[in-house]
């Protein structure tokens, strides 16, 4: 991820194909040694391609994995009347505490 990280940071500082010296030299200014083999497979991953592209295909990609929202919905169904609860016994609390002020007011 570092890698990659450090790839996407030189395109947007406008290096258009970043090389694998550019990418040593980056990782090198906080102190990260890079690891040749897997610093060649991205560039040979990512050679000749824009990355724009390639983020847009990432995104494209990301929008049809499932994240469970249909079971998230169902427990939040059930979850409704305990959260309406919990909302009335916070406002019976807050009621209880304003009573407290011993009858100075902030503004008195």
């Amino acid at each position: 991820m570092k890698y990659l990280a450090a790839y996407l940071l030189l395109t947007a500082g406008g290096k258009a194909n970043p090389t694998e010296a550019d990418i040593k030299s980056l990782l090198s200014t906080v102190g990260v040694e890079a690891e040749a083999e897997r610093l060649s497979a991205l560039i040979a991953a990512l050679k000749e391609k824009d990355i724009n592209e390639v983020l847009a295909e990432g995104k494209e990609k990301l929008a049809s994995v499932p994240t469970g929202g249909a079971a998230a919905a169902g427990g939040a169904a059930a979850a409704g009347g305990a959260a309406e609860e919990a909302a009335e016994e916070a406002k019976e609390e807050e009621k209880e505490e304003s009573d407290e002020d011993m009858g100075f007011g902030l503004f008195d």
